[in-house]
């Protein structure tokens, strides 16, 4: 079958980045160690689901490889050849028992858990949390977290793909597979939004309007949030979604003054420049974390403010945390999804995802811009890093 397989490379992974920081916009595929090539196909494991791939989205974590911007720390969680890929989209070729039909559309939770691994539930795993299993380097598979970066669990840029049966959901009939796809981003950020939801009177600052910061806007309001929601857009075309979605101030790379003036609070000038901020947000969703995004999350809090990093930074350059002790802030990260406290009771958040999008009420207009044939490679990822000389919000390449 023809697949994009990310082989291990040192060398090319160190010309990525380097090529990466001078031409930050620019895909370069003549040293990314990523190929467009003919590879076998089979099951990671006896019992799992076959699947034609029928789309699979381009995920930040995607670009963050072949820009050779992974964290160091996160390699023994991947395993090399892999078919990458893992915003998938399919319908059933081979149900292997499941109880799924042929042809039936499914999307597909990508975490590689215990239950994946064939092992007993760790305590992560066995309270519903199994974004954060404690067997991930362990069990029937190779090491890695997610279908897209292991070894022996094929992902979804190739023709066939295959999935453990608990991680299959079927696709409802009134649920298109352009919004279908967008399941697995917008998971990624209902996650820490349930974990962390706002107060009902709370102002809340979405750092980041790509497709994560769209998602969280988005979220936010299907969930019930009445508050006030602020959204920080780079990009024209980002700002007029976010406001579509559901924000009721967008700011387009504004100024510490602005945004305490938006937040409700004041900037306090300090003699070396810069000045601090009294007063403002009850809680930040970075969509982007950066070292400026950090920063100024951190001081547009106001105390017990609460700041959830949902984009995946690597490393951060120098930032004063004074703020941090000084407002006995909180600080906490998100990593992919699984279950959530909700109203009560234990909710499966791609589930969540799922049935918001086949109730009618989620506005995915604009979402997804781009829909490429896996030969297109090349260009697909191009529109992925050239956001804003493409236009581009969420890219899927498109095998049907």
């Amino acid at each position: 079958m023809k697949a994009l397989v990310y082989h291990r490379s040192i060398p090319r992974y160190l010309l990525s980045a380097f090529f990466s920081r001078l031409q930050r916009k620019r895909f370069h595929h003549l040293v990314t160690p990523l190929k467009y090539q003919d590879v076998p196909f089979r099951p990671a494991r006896p019992g799992w689901v076959t699947m034609k791939t029928l789309l699979c989205g381009i995920c930040g974590s995607d670009v963050n490889l072949l820009k050779g911007a992974e964290s160091m720390l996160l390699e023994p969680y991947a395993s090399l050849p892999a078919v990458i890929g893992h915003e998938i989209l399919g319908a059933v070729e081979d149900p292997a028992g499941s109880g799924l039909q042929k042809g039936q559309r499914v999307i597909v939770e990508p975490v590689l858990d215990c239950a994946c691994r064939e092992l007993p539930p760790c305590p992560a795993c066995a309270r519903g949390e199994y974004n954060l299993c404690g067997n991930f380097l362990e069990g029937a598979l190779p090491p890695g977290s997610f279908l897209g970066f292991n070894a022996g669990a094929s992902g979804g840029m190739a023709e066939l793909t295959a999935a453990n049966p608990s991680k299959t959901l079927p696709v409802p009939d009134c649920v298109s597979d352009e919004d279908a796809v967008l399941v697995d981003s917008m998971a990624s950020v209902m996650q820490p939004i349930l974990e962390n939801f706002p107060a009902p009177d709370a102002t809340v600052v979405v750092w980041g309007a790509g497709i994560l910061g769209q998602h969280a806007v988005r979220c936010l309001r299907a969930m019930g949030f009445a508050g006030r929601l602020i959204a920080v857009a780079r990009h024209a075309f980002q700002a007029d979604l976010a406001r579509e979605g559901g924000a009721d101030t967008v700011l387009r790379s504004p100024s510490r003054q602005e945004l305490a003036e938006a937040c409700g609070g004041r900037l306090v000038p300090t003699t070396m420049g810069g000045g601090n901020v009294e007063g403002g947000a009850d809680a930040v969703f970075d969509c982007v974390a950066s070292t400026s995004t950090f920063r100024e999350s951190l001081l547009a809090l106001k105390a017990r403010g609460r700041y959830v990093m949902i984009g995946t930074a690597g490393e951060l350059g120098k930032t004063d945390v004074s703020s941090l002790w000084f407002r006995q802030l909180v600080v906490t990260g998100s990593a992919g999804y699984s279950t959530a406290m909700w109203n009560g009771g234990r909710v499966r958040t791609y589930q969540v995802c799922l049935d918001l999008l086949a109730s009618g009420g989620y506005p995915s207009r604009g979402l997804l811009t781009g829909l490429y044939r896996l030969e297109q490679w090349k260009e697909a990822f191009q529109a992925s890093f050239d956001k804003s000389g493409s236009g581009s919000m969420k890219a899927a390449f498109d095998l049907r």
